[in-house]
């Protein structure tokens, strides 16, 4: 399986494990996982405000996911054009961008948002 971790999960899984549920964690272990790149913008933009999941992203990113080895996924032409395809389920760009990666690349998501099953991927939680 290949599954793209989204944002919270992202940060979840390597600094806080014990917030994933029980079958994210296994489904860590034991699939093809990737961060996309649009996860850093996220948390770029969100340093400094109040929903900040992390003080300094950049470091945190080339320390935790960099560092690590995680696959990459860039944002492509391909992605962008599959959020044409996406009905208006969902208003926030960075999980919007992220389920266009998913259905472009057929890749199931790690995220506890149930909302973005509605858009005919399988989500992970």
């Amino acid at each position: 399986m290949k599954a793209l971790l989204d944002t919270h999960t992202l940060v979840w899984a390597l600094s806080e494990p014990e917030r994933l549920s029980a079958k994210a964690r296994r489904t860590l272990s034991t699939a093809e996982v990737s961060a996309s790149v649009a996860s850093l913008w996220e948390l770029i933009l969100k340093a400094g405000k109040k929903d900040v999941l992390l003080d300094q992203p950049v470091r945190w990113w080339d320390k935790h996911v960099a560092g690590n080895g995680i696959q990459v996924l860039s944002i492509r032409v391909s992605h962008v054009s599959a959020l044409e395809r996406l009905p208006e389920l969902h208003r926030d760009p960075f999980d919007r961008i992220l389920i266009a990666q998913a259905v472009a690349e057929e890749l199931a998501i790690v995220s506890m948002d149930s909302r973005l099953a509605g858009y005919g991927v399988q989500v992970i939680w």
